[in-house]
């Protein structure tokens, strides 16, 4: 062990480095301008070390005052080094927990393959649903299941093997349009340039690629391979209901596509993603599940769709205001950029109110039963979105509202079946 040579870093909660001392300088090969302001601690890890062990280490830290082990770190040039750490919670004046504190010496004694921390196989299965972002598929899940229940409240009969391959073949899609999002992102440098992307995988991409999780090469090839299962899915589909299936599934696939792919990078013009987002996701997405129930598109399905188009939307949009920096750097016109963070808040207020709003009407005009008012319940968690986007529109302490919006759209989807599968149809 090296006794003389130390490197000291801090950071926020985020892990966003604020500190670099001499000792990282040398040890890591990163100059202080390349790393303060720009980079994470978890830069230094290997991907899965941080999705496995990383997150433990920072809570033990916290709970006991500090942690110390040995692992492999990255250099600048990509080669790996054995070391010991140490990391212990940094606090304000008040004793608020506001970071961390590493201190690293290197092992010369050891090789990195005899300190690297074990991938467990539940991590190596984390690490996929990372990549693909699966627990955000209830963007697919709720309008699917609303198309269901707007056909058993027209009098159909709901079949729930038709149902299933419907789940799948839309999840497919959406699986095929995250990792193509990721993969164009990446070739357009937004990702790459987005410090402000959420631990959580909120904003910025799965940030597969930045983590080494998986190459460039591999998302393109697992885009490709996802794309044509959900196409292999789509046959029975199209089989069962006609060409109106294919026409809606290749809507589908050429928004998702496109949404960050050239020529049109769809979510670069301005407002034109977070449309397509919401009509793909929406009272497209619906109608199609009741398509493959009904044989027919009904324009019932198309209505019932539109508060979760709304929503889905806000999903988006609400996830944009972090990304602002490195969009704006890249070209990426969302919304947010056009009209900068705090105007472009009333935006989220006019998705929110759209949603519960179009469900007042639907039920006035005597489309759908009073039971579905009762998804009126999610809006809670808008109200509370609100209060905190006008309050933190431009802080990390904003990602209580970024879920509290994803819990609001499955809530309402969720609410919206169980209201038209339970109510009574007056046609």
């Amino acid at each position: 062990m090296n006794d003389n040579l130390k490197s000291v870093i801090t950071c926020d909660l985020d892990g966003k480095i604020e500190t670099f001392s001499e000792g990282a300088i040398t040890l890591f090969g990163y100059s202080e301008e390349e790393v303060v302001g720009k980079m994470r601690v978890s830069d230094f890890s290997d991907g899965q070390v941080v999705l496995g062990h990383v997150i433990g280490w920072l809570d033990e830290s916290v709970k006991k005052g500090k942690w110390e082990g040995e692992t492999a770190f990255l250099k600048k040039d990509g080669s790996e080094f054995s070391a010991r750490i140490k990391i212990t919670p940094t606090k304000d004046k008040d004793g608020n927990h506001i970071g961390y504190c590493g201190v690293t010496t290197p092992l010369e004694d050891k090789v990195p393959d005899e300190v690297r921390p074990k991938i467990d196989l539940m991590t190596q299965i984390f690490t996929w649903v990372v990549i693909m972002r699966l627990p955000f598929l209830s963007a697919t899940i709720m309008p699917i299941l609303v198309g269901a229940a707007v056909a058993k409240f027209m009098g159909y009969t709901v079949d729930w093997s038709w149902l299933g391959l419907t789940l799948l073949g839309g999840s497919l899609l959406h699986i095929g349009t995250n990792t193509s999002n990721d993969y164009f992102d990446h070739l357009s440098g937004t990702d790459n340039l987005n410090y402000n992307y959420s631990n959580k995988g909120l904003n910025g991409g799965s940030r597969g690629i930045q983590m080494g999780l998986i190459t460039p090469e591999g998302v393109r090839n697992l885009t490709v391979v996802v794309f044509a299962l959900s196409a292999l899915v789509g046959i029975p589909l199209i089989q069962k209901a006609g060409m109106p299936v294919l026409w809606l599934g290749l809507i589908g696939f050429l928004s998702g596509l496109f949404y960050t792919a050239p020529p049109f990078r769809f979510s670069s013009r301005k407002g034109l993603g977070e449309l397509l987002i919401g009509l793909n996701f929406g009272p497209l997405m619906v109608a199609g599940s009741t398509l493959v129930q009904t044989g027919q598109l009904l324009p019932e399905a198309f209505l019932a769709g539109i508060p979760l188009g709304f929503l889905i939307a806000a999903v988006v949009y609400i996830n944009e205001f972090p990304d602002h920096d490195s969009d704006k750097a890249t070209g990426k016109n969302t919304l947010i950029v056009v009209f900068g963070p705090e105007k472009a808040r009333v935006g989220y207020v006019a998705l929110v109110s759209g949603a519960f709003l179009s469900i007042v009407l639907l039920v006035l005009n005597g489309t759908f039963p009073s039971l579905i008012l009762i998804a009126l319940l999610a809006s809670y968690f808008g109200l509370t979105s609100i209060q905190i986007l006008y309050k933190y529109y431009n802080d990390r302490l904003l990602e209580p509202a970024n879920w509290g919006t994803i819990i609001m759209h499955s809530l309402t989807g969720l609410l919206l079946f169980a209201g038209l599968w339970l109510g009574t149809s007056t046609v």
